[in-house]
């Protein structure tokens, strides 16, 4: 049968390089954001939430929206012509925690969805330049869920957070 030695030495070593590792996590955090960035951007590739369910198709009052404006809508929901709101996700890292997210003004509607005249309405003015309010949203947005941490995240970041511990203690 093997035998290990570990000597007292080798051991405070060891215990003394996670201590240090976990005293400041940032490094972990910041893989940590990059990895749910990436993830982020496969569920907008996909056209799904975190889990991998689709999201909620695009409505014909949308598919009309854009064909009165003679734009071309993207592949799937959430995935415009400028692709503006995938574009944004970006992580935020500090000694203990992570955030990731976008800075849009209409992502938090586009991940949990609102009812149309949810925040109020504007006025508009129309062709024969009489007035009139618009709801805002104009129409019900079904959430698209698009940040989240699913199941297969679940078991990258612990493969992370091992990768981490386990580079801490070694002598490498």
């Amino acid at each position: 049968m093997p035998r290990i030695e570990i000597t007292s030495d080798t051991l405070t070593e060891a215990l003394a390089r996670l201590s240090e590792a976990l005293s400041d996590t940032a490094p972990l955090m910041q893989d940590i954001g990059e990895y749910m960035v990436k993830s982020t951007n496969d569920n907008f590739a996909s056209g799904s939430d975190p889990d991998g369910k689709p999201w909620a198709p695009r409505s014909q009052a949308t598919l009309d929206a854009y064909a009165a404006r003679k734009d071309k809508p993207g592949p799937r929901p959430l995935i415009g012509p400028t692709k503006s709101l995938s574009g944004t996700i970006s992580y935020k890292a500090g000694a203990d925690e992570v955030s990731w997210g976008s800075n849009m003004i209409y992502a938090a509607v586009q991940q949990f969805g609102a009812e149309a005249g949810e925040f109020g309405a504007r006025m508009g003015v129309n062709k024969k330049g009489r007035r009139f309010f618009m709801p805002i949203p104009w129409g019900n947005i079904p959430a698209r869920p698009f940040l989240g941490v699913g199941k297969d995240d679940d078991t990258a970041i612990v493969e992370i957070v091992t990768e981490y511990v386990e580079s801490a203690v070694s002598d490498r």
